[in-house]
């Protein structure tokens, strides 16, 4: 079903991708994740707080006071755009995945705390000289680490090296909270860095950059949630996250944005996958022509029947609930296993 994407209809997809990205860098309303499944880097900014962006050399970096982001555009790398319903009932979620083929994303794959020493690729010049130490997760194309010059902290963090983070009886990661080195996430083209201290135990993460470390998934050692649909052989390392347009910023309700759902029509246009983009207008129309949902069979695969879910549910707000598309809803917008979890990823 889901095929390579390796161009649009504006050119190859190399030269639209890299515009894209300085575009949504640019914009406060989006969001941005690096990571693997069980941890993850975010990186969140808003209109208000100053912010140095750089798109100089074909590499594109955007600094604040609370974290930082680096990407660099390179001919391997490919856009996967797609949605999927939310957990929310009529809700659903966007993104787009940047992936490279799996044979160049590895990364060092440490299983014990390691000293990297000086993070001399710091996107601050203020932070090249502090160290760094990759945590040793064993994740296989993303480093996940931690960089600190404080003396407690390094002290804390020297005392561990060499021992498997997550062990039973390491005190290190009970500690991470107090120590709250900054977090460094990277992956063959890219890094998030995040400035703000870790939460406690039951603390809420900080609004704008921060991190999520849940051992449990991380033990499955998968790249990504079994719901996000990646072509065979493509690895995703970083996602960005376009303005939805039924939450705000921080995750609340707001009303239809019109305008943000029509940008990510135009973001499926040119990076999602074709047959998927086939099936969602087939839907639509079947429901606007007034054909019963007894006439459709549903699809085989997970990403088919996501894929006829989110239609659905987006024509509740394009077109307006209607008797047919509630009987439409009823018959085929139905939760499956695994999807909590894979959310919470």
């Amino acid at each position: 079903m889901l095929r390579e994407h390796t161009g649009s209809a504006h050119g190859p997809q190399a030269a639209v991708l890299e515009n894209v990205l300085q575009q949504y860098a640019a914009d406060p309303t989006a969001s941005w994740g690096l990571g693997t499944f069980g941890a993850v880097a975010e990186f969140h900014r808003t209109a208000e707080e100053p912010v140095h962006i750089d798109t100089r050399d074909g590499i594109l970096q955007v600094v604040t006071q609370r974290g930082a982001l680096r990407l660099k555009a390179t001919e391997e790398l490919r856009a996967f755009a797609y949605e999927l319903p939310g957990g929310a009932a009529g809700s659903w979620h966007h993104a787009v995945a940047l992936c490279l083929p799996v044979a160049q994303t590895p990364m060092h794959r440490r299983e014990t705390l390691t000293e990297c020493g000086p993070d001399q690729d710091a996107l601050r010049a203020e932070d090249r000289t502090a160290v760094l130490f990759d945590m040793g997760f064993g994740t296989a194309h993303v480093d996940v680490c931690v960089r600190t010059a404080d003396p407690q902290a390094l002290a804390a963090l020297r005392t561990a090296v060499g021992l498997a983070p997550l062990a039973p009886g390491n005190p290190l990661m009970p500690r991470m909270p107090q120590l709250s080195p900054h977090r460094v996430f990277i992956c063959r083209f890219g890094r998030i860095e995040v400035y703000q201290r870790i939460p406690g135990p039951g603390e809420e993460p900080p609004i704008g950059p921060h991190t999520h470390v849940l051992p449990t998934l991380l033990r499955h050692q998968r790249s990504h949630a079994a719901t996000v649909p990646i072509p065979e052989g493509w690895v995703p390392c970083v996602h960005f996250y376009p303005a939805s347009p039924l939450v705000d910023a921080l995750g609340k309700p707001r009303p239809f944005d019109r305008t943000a759902y029509e940008a990510f029509q135009g973001l499926l246009r040119d990076f999602g996958d074709p047959a998927l983009r086939g099936l969602k207008a087939q839907v639509t129309d079947a429901v606007r022509l007034g054909q019963e949902p007894e006439g459709f069979t549903l699809p085989a695969s997970r990403a088919e029947r996501a894929t006829v879910r989110v239609a659905l549910r987006q024509l509740t707000y394009t077109d307006g609930a209607t008797p047919l598309l509630l009987a439409w809803c009823q018959a085929f917008d139905r939760s499956e296993p695994g999807e909590e979890t894979d959310e919470n990823a």
